[in-house]
């Protein structure tokens, strides 16, 4: 996992072929006012645009998540987020079976942190990132987050 802001994403151009690509993306959208939905970037690419309440850490964790053919970087728009992490390797109560048609596998196991992003902020989630995103910040529970979710293909 990284967790940086959108001012350092040149540091990742190397991590994997596509990154420079989604970056270029992300700093090429006026992002307080692009739309809800998703777009197809380029081939391997596509973008989720977002704008909700923040969720319960019980409701977020109910869907700890991983992907095995993508990687996330999920960018903080607008707003306080709280994400919740684990590495994959120690989970290990699975809850139900793999998603082929939508890359996702659920665990459900506690999560080992928690951190917030907020406006320009980004983590990056490798397949060994099980993470439980879009969890409201105390403070800020009734505050709208909106974020863009880039799914990198691996």
């Amino acid at each position: 996992m990284i967790i940086d802001t959108i001012k350092n994403a040149y540091k990742y151009d190397n991590v994997h072929p596509l990154f420079r690509k989604a970056f270029d993306y992300i700093s090429n959208m006026d992002l307080k006012n692009c739309p809800e939905g998703k777009s197809e970037i380029a081939e391997g690419l596509k973008s989720i645009v977002s704008n909700a309440p923040g969720k319960t850490k019980e409701t977020s964790l109910a869907k700890f998540e991983c992907h095995d053919q993508h990687i996330d970087i999920q960018l903080c728009i607008a707003g306080h987020e709280s994400i919740g992490w684990k590495p994959r390797e120690n989970c290990k109560l699975p809850n139900g079976d793999y998603n082929d048609e939508k890359d996702v596998r659920y665990f459900s196991d506690a999560q080992d942190t928690f951190f917030e992003l907020t406006g320009d902020q980004f983590a990056i989630f490798f397949p060994e990132d099980v993470h439980a995103p879009m969890i409201g910040v105390e403070g800020f529970k009734d505050e709208m987050i909106k974020k863009m979710v880039i799914k990198v293909k691996i």
